[in-house]
């Protein structure tokens, strides 16, 4: 019986991740391409950065905005056209993160559907692990 080296466990498990790191649901697709063009990014070749920040009532909160570079130690991940940048510090906490949009009388805007998170606040925008 052979093996597999570490190096091909590894190259996978990194493969997988990418597949599962960030989706992005039509509804926040279709948000994120209106509030691009009207703040003057290109969509086709302009990011989302998503991160994590230390802060909100649960410790932790999201971040979100439009950047047009990429940091060396930047993950670049793609879901629905939609092109995301993720930080190297806020990598581990968004795995299987689905960015969705809620509108409406009782839309909160942009959620963030963390299965990571242990804990949320009320407003959604922050969280716990």
């Amino acid at each position: 019986m052979v093996k597999p080296c570490i190096y091909t466990i590894f190259v996978a498990y990194l493969e997988l991740i990418h597949l599962i790191m960030i989706k992005v649901s039509d509804t926040a697709k279709n948000k994120v391409m209106a509030l691009m063009s009207e703040e003057g990014f290109d969509a086709s070749k302009d990011y989302v950065r998503v991160g994590v920040k230390s802060g909100g009532c649960s410790g932790l909160s999201y971040e979100l905005k439009f950047d047009n570079t990429v940091a060396e130690t930047d993950k670049l991940f793609e879901d629905n056209a939609v092109k995301i940048l993720v930080d190297k510090k806020s990598f581990l906490y968004l795995v299987g993160t689905v960015l969705e949009y809620s509108g409406g009388l009782n839309g909160k805007g942009f959620v963030f559907n963390n299965p990571n998170a242990q804990r949320t606040c009320g407003c959604g925008e922050s969280f716990s692990l």
